[in-house]
């Protein structure tokens, strides 16, 4: 009886056990996740404000704030630069600079590669207000760092190019991780592979083509997932710019907190709140079904012992293209 008990769960815990382990875990996503949800989604459908009648007795307001939100031109206008800063920043930027100080640094000398390391991870690592803080004085127009590089002492950057400083500014400051990611992912490329295609004569670019790429395009749609979503929800941008100049860098998280926070209108930043949330969801379950279908489709072409035969496979296709070329 005992011995059915035990294995009735895959730790061999029994129920009563395995219930009391995993008691405390759902306790504190009830009390930090699963709560402020079903508040905001509360909150969302009411009218509640910081102040006012609002404040001390909020009424029900049911879709109202949902309908308001998806009707108002500086919602869409918000959305639209939160679009433009994630493809800028996130998908184009980091994703690609992450990855070509990865591919660069494989082929430099320890010491140089420890250097740019290190220095990108300060980047990363440092408090956002000290980052802030330092981009502003280097794009400041009165004796910042850019315009006295450049001689443009009259040139307000934060003013003339917001968006574009904080793309670049974003970028700088989270491209560590995609560094980091596929560092990891090329190093497990086995080198026999890209002897193998140099050996054949294959540039640089046949060989990321169709060595490298096959082994890290995995690692390409999480580093491209997890990069959007951060870069989704960075509240970043307001620590430059607040939103401004005239809401040109007025990304959603900036939106919610100017409406919300400082505006005071609690149940219409709610309603945003959760739109917010359902394009996270959005986003998150695109890139997942994605990678489901690249490990099913590699499950399904792969079989074991392809170690020499992948081999030969890099060589034929490195030929086949230098012949036709």
């Amino acid at each position: 009886m005992s011995a059915m008990t035990g294995a009735s769960d895959a730790a061999g815990l029994g129920r009563t056990r395995a219930v009391t382990f995993v008691t405390p875990a759902f306790l504190l996503i009830a009390a930090f996740l699963v709560f402020p949800a079903a508040w905001t989604i509360w909150l969302g459908m009411t009218d509640f404000r910081l102040t006012g009648a609002a404040a001390a007795d909020p009424q029900f307001v049911g879709l109202d704030n949902y309908r308001a939100a998806l009707t108002d031109p500086s919602f869409r206008n918000s959305l639209w630069l939160t679009v433009v800063f994630v493809f800028g920043s996130a998908i184009v930027g980091q994703s690609i600079l992450g990855f070509l100080i990865a591919w660069t640094m494989r082929s430099v000398p320890k010491a140089v590669k420890a250097v740019v390391e290190t220095l990108v991870l300060l980047a990363w690592i440092l408090p956002s207000s000290i980052v802030a803080f330092l981009w502003v004085a280097f794009l400041n127009r009165d004796g910042g760092t850019l315009s006295a590089i450049l001689n443009t002492p009259e040139t307000a950057w934060l003013l003339e190019y917001p968006m574009g400083s904080i793309i670049i500014y974003n970028t700088w400051r989270g491209t560590a991780f995609s560094m980091l990611l596929f560092s990891a992912a090329l190093g497990a490329v086995p080198p026999s592979q890209l002897e193998t295609a140099r050996l054949a004569g294959a540039s640089t670019w046949q060989q990321f083509r169709d060595v490298v790429f096959p082994h890290i395009r995995g690692h390409i749609l999480t580093n491209t997932l997890l990069i959007s979503l951060w870069t989704f929800n960075d509240f970043g941008p307001y620590l430059l710019t607040a939103g401004g100049p005239d809401h040109a860098t007025e990304t959603l998280p900036v939106f919610i907190y100017l409406r919300a926070l400082y505006g005071g209108e609690l149940g219409y930043g709610s309603a945003i709140s959760f739109i917010m949330l359902l394009i996270n969801l959005a986003i998150a379950l695109f890139y997942i079904r994605l990678l489901r279908e690249r490990r099913t489709s590699a499950g399904t072409q792969e079989t074991p012992a392809d170690t020499k035969a992948d081999a030969d496979e890099v060589l034929t296709a490195a030929e086949a293209r230098n012949i036709g070329q």
